[in-house]
């Protein structure tokens, strides 16, 4: 059984979405968004991110980790504090073990509809069908999170494929 864990990182809010290949197809596990208090300051914010992230790898128990990259963003210090928190998603990673994908918006978009410029109404009700969501997903963060790690899915599957090739034996 194969698993992953895809993040939408942030420091105010953080979607996450915990996929599973079962039969050949990618299904949800979970999904949702998680937010952080406002009345505490960025440090400890860091924390929270820090505190959930193990906390849905210790219950989920992925294989994986997939997280968005930072792509393009109007306001610097906004980005800065978005790395960081990538920064810390990522380190709690690796401090469990665990392999981390990262993947920029325009390469989930390409990965999930063929088109790297889809709205995001389309990718999310692609990724609802593909993951066997009935109704649509609430939360943005977590349609994103999902997206991610689907899309490190299918490159799981494109590098697998791939090795398949590099192991034939020459007439």
């Amino acid at each position: 059984m194969q698993r992953i864990l895809g993040i939408d990182p942030g420091f105010g809010r953080m979607g996450y979405g915990v996929i599973e290949k079962k039969d050949n197809d990618w299904r949800a596990v979970a999904y949702g968004c998680l937010e952080t208090s406002v009345k505490k300051s960025f440090v400890e914010r860091l924390a929270e991110v820090h505190a959930a992230v193990g906390k849905l790898i210790k219950e989920y128990q992925p294989g994986r980790l997939a997280v968005e990259e930072l792509f393009f963003f109007k306001n610097a210090k906004t980005a800065m504090a978005v790395a960081q928190a990538r920064g810390v998603i990522i380190l709690t990673a690796v401090e469990n073990g665990l392999p981390v994908d990262e993947f920029t918006p325009l390469q989930v978009k390409q990965a999930m509809t063929g088109y790297g410029r889809a709205e995001k109404r389309q990718l999310q009700k692609l990724v609802a069908l593909l993951l066997g969501i009935t109704g649509k997903i609430k939360s943005d963060d977590a349609a994103d999170a999902l997206a991610v790690a689907l899309t490190a899915g299918q490159s799981l599957w494109a590098k697998n494929y791939q090795d398949i090739g590099t192991n034939e034996k020459k007439c």
